[in-house]
C-alpha cells in the first residue's frame, strides 16, 4: 500500500488551520498551485468535491485532478476524503490537526492501493504517484495554508 505522511508544525491556532483546511473552495485563492475546487454536492459536513492542482516540474506545470467524498469532523479537527474519480480513485486522505505548545501539528495522511493498472499498480503508486505527485502537492498545500494561518501569503 502506498502511504505518504506530510507534517506541518505551525504557530497558528489549531482552529485557524482547521478552518483553512476545511474551506477547500478558498484554496485556489490561497494556494497558487490549485487550479480549481468545486463542490458538485455540498453539505454542512462536506460533500462531493472536484479538485485540480498543478505539480510543477521546473518551469512546467503538470495538471492533476480528482473528485472526492469529503467529510468534516469539527469536534475532532479532522477532514477526511475518499477519492471517487481520477487516477487516484480509492485513495483515502486524512487531515488531522492537534494542539501543541505554541500552535498546532497538522498531519496529512494519504493511503492507496494504487491505480487499476495490473502489474504496474504498485510501482506506479509507490515510486511515482505517491512520492512525486501526492507528496509534491500535499507538501505545498500544507506549507501554503500554514503561511496563511500565520498571517503570511503563500
Amino acid at each position: 500500500m502506498m502511504r505518504t505522511v506530510d507534517l506541518l508544525q505551525t504557530s497558528a491556532a489549531p482552529e485557524a488551520i482547521f478552518t483553512l483546511a476545511a474551506d477547500v473552495e478558498q484554496w485556489p485563492r490561497h494556494l497558487r498551485h490549485y487550479r480549481y475546487v468545486r463542490f458538485t454536492e455540498k453539505t454542512a459536513q462536506g460533500g462531493i468535491v472536484a479538485m485540480s492542482a498543478n505539480r510543477p516540474f521546473g518551469p512546467v506545470n503538470w495538471p492533476t485532478w480528482w473528485t472526492s467524498e469529503m467529510r468534516i469532523d469539527r469536534s475532532a479537527l479532522t477532514v477526511h476524503y475518499k477519492h471517487i474519480k481520477g487516477v487516484t480513485t480509492g485513495m483515502t486522505v486524512e487531515w488531522k490537526i492537534e494542539r501543541t505548545t505554541g500552535g498546532a501539528l497538522v498531519t496529512l495522511l494519504h493511503e492507496w492501493e494504487g491505480p487499476r493498472w495490473g502489474p504496474l499498480r504498485r510501482p506506479a503508486a509507490e515510486w511515482v504517484i505517491g512520492p512525486v505527485f501526492v507528496h509534491g502537492i500535499a507538501s505545498r498545500t500544507l506549507k501554503g495554508l500554514g503561511l496563511v494561518a500565520e498571517g503570511h501569503r503563500d
